[in-house]
Parts: C-alpha cells; structure tokens; sequence
C-alpha cells in the first residue's frame, strides 16, 4: 500500500481523468479529482496532497498561472504537468515555477508512475528536512542565539545558570560573535525582563560625552547644560545596562563605575545628590581585559568587580558545525522580509561558507547570506553570489587551478609565515601563547621568526 499521499488529478477531460484514476488506484494510490484550476486551488488549500498532476489548459486558467498560485502556499504539494500542446519555452517556464516534471500527451505510464514515485518521494525528503530544521531550531536556538557545538552549548548553560543572579556579568568575545545578543538573553531569562534592557557601545562616544551618558548631569554643570537629563543608569533602574567596550573607558569614569557597582548609587555631572539604582550591568569587550590591567590602562579593583561571571563567546572559525545551522537561519530570516520564496544552499556555496575563516564572525556570515539572498534571482544561493573573498579559494590551494608551476617551498614557506602571523596578531604578538597555538615550544617558534624575518611591527 503506497502512503505518501493523495494524489489530486486536474484535468477538464473526463475520459483523461478516468485513464489517470484508474491507472494511479492500480497502484493502491488514493486519488482526487478537480475538473478545472480554480477547484483544484481550492482542494489543495483544503487538503494536503503529495502530488497533482496538472493540465496545462484548463477553461478558467492555465496549469502555469495555478503553479503560480501553489507557490504562495507554504507546504505544496509537487507538481507534474500533462499537456496535448507541449513546447520547449512552456516547459522551462513550468520548470522555473517549480514544477517537478513535465509530460505530454499521450504518455507512457511507466515513466508518469517513476515521476510519480519520485515525486512523493522528494516531498517526504522535503518534509523530512523542514521538521528536521525545526527541531535542530529549537533545540539549539537560546533566545535568538544558535548553536550545537559544545561550547555554544556551554554558553547556553552558563546563560541559565547566571541570568536569575544580581552579580556582574563580563562577555568576552571578538567583535561580531554576538556579545550583546548574549547580553539581551540574560536579560530575557532574568526577572529584569519587564525592565528596561539599555546597551551603549563605550568605543562610540568621546569620554567627555561619556560622563554625562551614564550619569545624566545637573542644569548648568557645563557650556551648553541648558537642562537637567537623566543618564543611562536612572533610565535602566530595575533592568539591565549592557557596558559594551568597556575597555575603552577612561580610568576617570571606571572610579565612577566602581561606585556605583559597589554602591549602587550615583550623582548626576553637577549635581550634589546621592540617586540610589538598581541596575544589573553586564560588560563586554573584545580584547582580553586582564590584558587591559597589565597594561595600566583598565582598574584591577573594577576588573574583579566585572569579572564575577565570565562568559566565554567562541569565534565562529573555532565553530564551523554551526555554519549550516546559521546559514538556515538567516536564509530565513532574509528570505522573509524580502518577501522570497524560501531559498535553497547549493553545496558548492555552503563549502564556501565552511571554508571561510570568518574575521567579522556571525555577523560577517549574517551580511553575507543577506546579499546572497537578495542578489539571486533564483531559488539557489550560489558561490558566485558571495563576496570575492568568500568565494576565492583559499589562497593555500588556489594555485591548484592553474596549469602554471610553482615552487613548493615557496608556498609552505609562506603558507607557515601567514600561520604564524596570525597567531602572533591573534595574541597580541605573544610569542609564548603564539607557541601555543600553534602546538610548537617558544624556541621552535623563535628560530622560525628570525628564518622567516618576521619582526614585530
């Protein structure tokens, strides 16, 4: 008994419809039947089919202008269209539209009963996909946030753990892993979620601004003070303010931020009155913050008070199983509010993605699905829909697509020197932790430095 469904048949001919029932119901399909377009459009909303064979010239429209109207549905079913007036140009243009084969009358019904099959069968696969999208979705998705690898995992679990607390917060991570996304699920999972949630980037405003944007300022307390104005702090009383680059904080306002954690109270710019808040803050920073201290350049007292729960982002390099998922995602996300159909990855431009190192992160891979989703023309993202530098093969193997020799030691010289360069940028030109990354002792390392002339610049 075959049970992928039911079958619709839409043809204005009875003796064609009565050939195609009889020929289906011999192979235990359950079939329908519509005797033009506007009741089998009806039918299909109403039903779910895995399949409808569809004649090209019905009276009231033609197949094509119904295979229009099932693509405005979100689960159609696949269609096969028979035809007595078939062309070239109206199959391409069926084709385009989505139909899955295209037959002319007569037919031979071994092939119609393969199309058939394959037909409900590439429907289940598609089916089978969707719900798989969907539970991979909701099992790996943390308010807004995406990912199966174990750390992102381990993100999730200290998101939870942490978020019901007072304390501090501190996110590490490279600009565009999604640090304040993170900052927005505390905040979702806290009791703070009917307060405000406030977020400012510390790198943006001059420090003289600064001052006045966290702690508000008196009428007067400065040229051009014509009012009083509440700051950041009074605004996000009861929630949450997220501190974002919060190294980039002058050390004269860090004295102020370490009060107002300690003490939870503040004075405006000018202004003499104690305000008491209640504030969670949250801080992030891509540079390392201990770092920061050894530098003179960050307060060790406010660092501990920041540092009471660390959250750890990974770069997306560091987690590439999580490319599709968030390649899913976005493709989604941009096909709806371009008001696309929903787009399909080609492997070719998914191995693209995959190969990527990603310096602009999650965010890099979000531009980038978005441009591809609003160049195609089609229903496919292909590799030459990506920036060059997405699409261009690594420069490690590119030179395997020309005929042209190259010398051997040339390349792994310079394939090892941009290794290294990049461990070396990547840890602030640490050579020890350089070393580390790269699984070599500190003399090895040195010894390539001097062969290679690579010198700190």
């Amino acid at each position: 008994m075959n049970t992928n469904g039911c079958i619709l048949v839409a043809d204005d001919e009875e003796i064609m419809r009565e050939v195609l029932l009889e020929l289906l119901s011999s192979e235990s399909y359950t079939v329908e039947q519509a005797e033009n377009g506007t009741q089998a459009l009806e039918m299909i909303r109403n039903r779910d089919y895995g399949a409808v064979l569809l004649d090209l010239m019905l009276p009231d429209m033609n197949g094509l202008q119904v295979l229009e109207e099932l693509n405005q549905l979100e689960n159609r079913p696949e269609v096969i269209i028979l035809t007595a007036y078939a062309s070239i140009e109206k199959a391409i243009k069926a084709t385009k539209l989505g139909a899955f084969d295209f037959f002319e009358k007569p037919f031979k019904n071994d092939k119609l009963l393969q199309a058939i099959k394959n037909a409900l069968e590439h429907r289940r696969l598609l089916e089978e996909n969707r719900r798989l999208r969907k539970t991979l979705h909701d099992r790996y998705s943390f308010h807004n946030i995406i990912g199966k690898c174990d750390r992102m995992q381990q993100v999730f679990d200290l998101i939870s753990q942490a978020a019901p607390r007072r304390s501090t917060i501190l996110i590490q991570g490279e600009s565009g892993t999604g640090k304040e996304l993170v900052a927005k699920a505390i905040h979702a999972s806290s009791g703070r979620i009917t307060a405000p949630f406030i977020a400012i980037n510390c790198g943006n405003i001059p420090s003289d601004l600064l001052e006045s944007e966290l702690f508000g300022h008196v009428r007067g307390a400065f040229t051009g003070a014509t009012n009083t104005k509440k700051g950041l702090f009074e605004v996000a009383d009861g929630g949450t303010l997220f501190l974002d680059e919060v190294t980039t904080i002058s050390l004269e306002i860090q004295s102020k931020l370490l009060r107002v954690i300690q003490e939870r109270e503040f004075r405006r710019l000018g202004g003499l009155e104690n305000i008491k808040v209640d504030v969670r803050i949250i801080a992030a920073s891509n540079s390392d913050l201990h770092a920061a201290v050894r530098q003179g350049i960050f307060r060790e007292d406010l660092y501990y008070r920041l540092n009471v729960i660390t959250i750890q982002i990974p770069p997306l390099r560091e987690r590439p199983q999580d490319i599709p998922l968030l390649t899913e995602h976005f493709i989604k996300k941009y096909s709806e509010e371009n008001q696309r159909d929903n787009i399909g990855m080609d492997p070719s431009a998914m191995k693209a993605l995959m190969d990527c190192q990603w310096p602009g992160n999650v965010r890099e891979l979000e531009n980038v699905v978005e441009r591809a989703v609003v160049l195609s023309t089609g229903n496919t993202i292909t590799p030459d829909l990506f920036p060059n530098n997405i699409s261009t093969p690594p420069p490690e193997t590119a030179f395997l697509l020309s005929e042209d020799p190259v010398s051997l030691k040339e390349k792994v010289g310079n394939y090892e020197k941009s290794l290294i360069l990049a461990a070396l940028d990547r840890t602030g030109w640490n050579q020890k932790k350089a070393a580390r990354l790269l699984s070599v002792n500190a003399t090895t390392l040195n010894e390539k430095l001097k062969r290679l002339k690579i010198k700190e610049p």
